[in-house]
């Protein structure tokens, strides 16, 4: 098994107890629900990580941003059959975007499209851990707990 590590700047969008949340069609987590955020390219600022990612994922523009939270899981899984261990890092911001349209459908990359989703209606098993992990430290109670 090979270990490795992923840095990603990631931000929680919260309105009328719902959250703006991408499906990745990649990676550890494929076909679940994800943050909107990403890697921090050489000699950028987590805070441009942050407004780069979520206009790509979202097509929406940060209006204010604060960190929330820094926060690591472990996630195993499959890459060209090769189990993966892999060290996932987060920087997590609250934050509050400017109203436009959101991007629905993919980015070519790694998100299928962007939705607003009932937190209630969403399970542990729907979302990435850095997601669950996140609403658990807000205070929300996910479907079935």
């Amino acid at each position: 098994m090979e270990n490795t590590r992923h840095l990603g700047v990631y931000g929680v969008i919260i309105k009328n107890d719902k959250i703006l949340l991408v499906k990745k069609s990649r990676g550890a987590y494929t076909s679940k629900y994800d943050l909107p955020g990403g890697s921090i390219e050489h000699k950028e600022l987590p805070i441009e990580t942050l407004k780069r990612e979520i206009k790509e994922e979202t097509n929406l523009e940060v209006e204010e941003a604060t960190i929330l939270n820094a926060d690591s899981v472990v996630v195993k899984w499959e890459f060209l059959g090769k189990m993966q261990c892999m060290h996932h890092i987060g920087i997590i911001y609250d934050v509050k975007v400017k109203s436009g349209i959101i991007k629905t459908d993919s980015d070519g990359l790694d998100s299928l499209g962007a939705k607003y989703i009932p937190i209630k209606e969403l399970t542990k098993d729907d979302i990435s851990p850095l997601t669950y992990n996140t609403l658990k430290l807000k205070g929300y109670r996910l479907k079935g707990e």
